[in-house]
C-alpha cells in the first residue's frame, strides 16, 4: 500500500522541523569545544542550543522536546552516572521558581473558572466603553488591574480578555472576514500590547518573570523581588499604558469612533452573570491577600513560590475550586516539565563554566564603553533578538542569565542592568505575532494581517524604547540604580 501525498508531506514536514535541531547539536559537537570550555560543558551547550532551536521549529511540543534533551544528556553521561545523574537531570524540578510558575497557572485557572476576571473586565468596559478610544483604555485598564493577580499573561490575555475583546468587536459590527478595520483590529491590538505592558510592570505579570529574579540573585547578587520590580516599573509602565491606546488609535485607526453598543454589551453580560457570588468575592479577597504577601516578602521572609502555593492550599481548603480542575490544568504540568528541564540545563551551563566563557567572549563586544552604555547596548540587542524566538520564556531562559554575566563583566550597574533586561523581556513581545500565547491568540482572531501586525509591532517597539529609556533611565537614576 502506497503512502498518500498527505502522509509524505507530513513526513517531510516532520523531517524539516528536526533537521535544524539535529544540525545545530551535531555541528557544535563536531566543531568541538572552544578554548576554556570542557567537553561536557560544550555538550550541555549544544543540547541547550538545539532545544532553543526546537522551540522555533517545533518538531515536538515544548515539554516533550525538553524531556528528549534531558534524556539525551543523561544517556550521554553528561550528568554523570548512577542516581547522581538522575538527580542532576531532575534538579530543575525542585527549583522554587518553577513551582511559582506552576502555581501561577493554577491560580489563573481558578480566576477564570470563578468568573472573577471576566466580571472585572466587563465592569471596566461598562464604565469606559462609550467611544472606541475609551474602549481601548478600558481594555488597557483591565490588564493593569489583572496584571498582578493573574500571573500568566497567556491566561490573562488569551483566557480572560481575548474572548471579551472578540465579542465586543463582533457586537460593534466587525468580523475577521468583513469590516476588520471597523473596530476589531484596533481592539485586538490594544488587548495584545497592553497585556505586554502589564506583564512588564509586575513581578507576577508573566509566568517567567520570577526566573529573572532568580537569575539576578544568582549572577549579580541582586534582590529582585515583587516590590523592587514594581518600584522601577510603575512610572514608565503607567506612562506607557496611558499613551498606548492613543498611539494605536493613530497607527491603526478604527472606522467606528463611537461605540455605545460596547457599554450596552458589557451591561447585558453583567446582568446575565447576576450579582457577585460568594465564590467570586472569596477569590478576590484571596488574590488581594496574595498581592499583599508578595509585596511584603522582605518583612516575613516567605519566598513568592511559598505564598503562591499557600494560595492554592486556601483555594482547596475553602472549596473555591475543584482539585480535579487544578490537576487537569495541562499548562501547569507542561510548564513544570519544560521550565524545570531548562532550569536543570541552565544550572549545568553555569556549573561547567559555559556561561562564564560566553560572558568573556561577549565582553569584547562592549569593551571600551562605560558600564551604563554597555547595559543599554546589551538591552537593545536583547530586545530585538526576540525576532528569533517563538516564546518569551525561551528567550529569557536562553539569554537573560548570559547577558547579566556580560553586563557584570563590563561594569554595568547591577540594578540598572537587571531592570532593563527584566522589563524588556516582555515588552519585546510586541515585535512579532508569535512571541507568546496571548499574542498568538489575538493574532489568530484574524482582525489584523500578519504584515500589518509586524509593522505596528515595530512602531510599538520603538515607543517602548522611547518610554522606558527616556523616562525610565532618569527615574532609575533618582532611585540610585546607576
Amino acid at each position: 500500500m502506497k503512502d498518500s501525498p498527505r502522509d509524505n508531506a507530513a513526513i517531510a514536514s516532520w523531517a524539516f522541523r528536526w533537521l535544524p535541531v539535529l544540525g545545530v547539536a551535531g555541528g557544535m559537537i563536531a566543531a568541538g569545544p572552544p578554548v576554556g570550555v570542557t567537553p561536557t560543558g560544550w555538550l550541555f551547550a549544544a543540547v541547550f542550543a538545539a532545544t532553543i532551536v526546537g522551540f522555533l521549529t517545533r518538531p515536538l511540543p515544548m515539554g516533550p522536546l525538553v524531556l528528549v534533551a534531558l534524556v539525551t544528556l543523561l544517556f550521554s553521561g553528561a550528568f554523570g552516572r548512577g542516581a547522581a545523574a538522575v538527580h542532576g537531570m531532575t534538579a530543575g524540578f525542585s527549583d522554587p521558581t518553577v513551582w511559582l510558575v506552576v502555581a501561577a497557572f493554577l491560580l489563573s485557572g481558578t480566576v477564570v473558572r470563578s468568573g472573577f476576571g471576566r466580571r472585572i473586565a466587563l465592569l471596566l468596559i461598562r464604565a469606559l466603553g462609550g467611544t472606541t478610544l475609551g474602549l481601548g483604555y478600558a481594555i488597557a485598564g483591565t490588564e493593569l488591574l489583572l496584571g498582578p493577580i493573574i500571573p500568566s499573561n497567556t491566561a490573562r490575555g488569551g483566557g480572560v480578555m481575548a474572548p471579551i475583546v472578540n465579542a465586543l468587536a463582533m457586537a460593534l459590527g466587525a468580523a475577521p472576514d468583513n469590516h476588520r478595520r471597523r473596530t476589531g483590529g484596533y481592539l485586538v491590538l490594544c488587548g495584545s500590547h497592553s497585556n505586554l505592558i502589564a506583564s512588564a510592570m509586575f513581578f507576577t505579570g508573566m509566568a517567567a518573570n520570577p526566573q529573572l529574579g532568580a537569575f539576578a540573585r544568582e549572577e549579580l547578587g541582586v534582590r529582585w523581588d515583587w516590590t523592587t520590580w514594581l518600584l522601577g516599573s510603575w512610572l514608565p509602565g503607567l506612562v506607557g499604558m496611558g499613551l498606548l491606546p492613543w498611539l494605536l488609535y493613530r497607527l491603526h485607526p478604527p472606522e467606528l469612533k463611537h461605540s455605545p453598543a460596547a457599554r450596552h454589551e458589557a451591561a447585558e453580560e453583567l446582568q446575565a452573570m447576576g450579582p457577585w457570588s460568594a465564590r467570586q468575592i472569596a477569590v478576590g479577597v484571596l488574590l488581594l491577600a496574595l498581592v499583599v504577601g508578595w509585596a511584603t516578602e522582605p518583612l516575613h521572609g516567605v519566598y513568592s513560590a511559598g505564598i503562591a502555593l499557600a494560595g492554592i492550599a486556601c483555594i482547596l481548603v475553602f472549596n473555591l475550586d475543584d482539585w480535579r480542575e487544578l490537576t487537569g490544568d495541562r499548562g501547569a504540568w507542561d510548564a513544570l516539565i519544560w521550565l524545570g528541564g531548562l532550569v536543570a540545563m541552565a544550572k549545568q551551563l553555569e556549573e561547567t563554566k559555559v556561561i562564564k566563557w560566553f560572558a568573556t567572549e561577549m565582553q569584547q563586544q562592549v569593551a571600551g564603553v562605560s558600564g551604563v552604555t554597555a547595559a543599554i547596548v546589551l538591552a537593545l540587542i536583547y530586545f530585538f533578538s526576540m525576532y528569533g524566538f517563538s516564546m518569551l520564556t525561551g528567550h529569557i531562559m536562553a539569554m537573560a542569565a548570559a547577558f547579566f554575566v556580560v553586563g557584570k563583566a563590563a561594569g554595568s550597574p547591577p540594578l540598572l542592568l537587571v531592570a532593563l533586561i527584566s522589563y524588556f523581556s516582555t515588552l519585546c513581545g510586541c515585535l512579532t505575532n508569535y512571541s507568546t500565547g496571548q499574542v498568538v491568540i489575538y493574532s489568530g482572531l484574524g482582525y489584523v494581517s500578519t504584515r500589518r501586525w509586524f509593522a505596528v509591532g515595530f512602531c510599538v517597539g520603538l515607543f517602548h524604547l522611547a518610554v522606558w529609556l527616556g523616562i525610565g533611565l532618569p527615574y532609575w537614576r533618582l532611585l540610585g540604580w546607576w
